[in-house]
């Protein structure tokens, strides 16, 4: 599995923690020092059946200061994405990404019915 994630956020340290308890076999990634791309936000946002703005960190600094909240109704999704891929910190985390499966956030239930 891949584990998309900033190390100094609090909920990031929870799920590994989580992942760690159970021997959960992951690859971890610094999500600002390697921001997804794109096509993998696609790819996620579409094995994930969430909307596409679960993927947005909407309680993050940068989100408010370009004031998403009232500019995303108006994009494309392929304009949401490109927007996605700039800046990691735009993005929702902890993601895990495993075969047939995507989390966005971390719900300590959800994660325990997909591991």
């Amino acid at each position: 599995m891949l584990l998309v994630e900033y190390p100094k956020c609090t909920t990031c340290q929870r799920a590994k923690k989580f992942l760690d308890s159970r021997g959960a076999a992951y690859t971890g990634r610094h999500i600002k020092e390697e921001n997804p791309t794109a096509d993998e936000l696609r790819a996620w946002w579409q094995k994930s059946g969430l909307p596409l703005k679960k993927f947005f960190n909407t309680s993050g600094l940068v989100y408010k200061a370009m004031e998403l909240k009232d500019k995303l109704p108006a994009m494309t999704e392929e304009e949401q994405l490109a927007l996605l891929a700039t800046d990691g910190m735009l993005v929702k985390r902890p993601i895990l990404v495993g075969e047939d499966f995507v989390l966005v956030g971390f719900k300590e239930a959800d994660w325990s019915a997909k591991l």
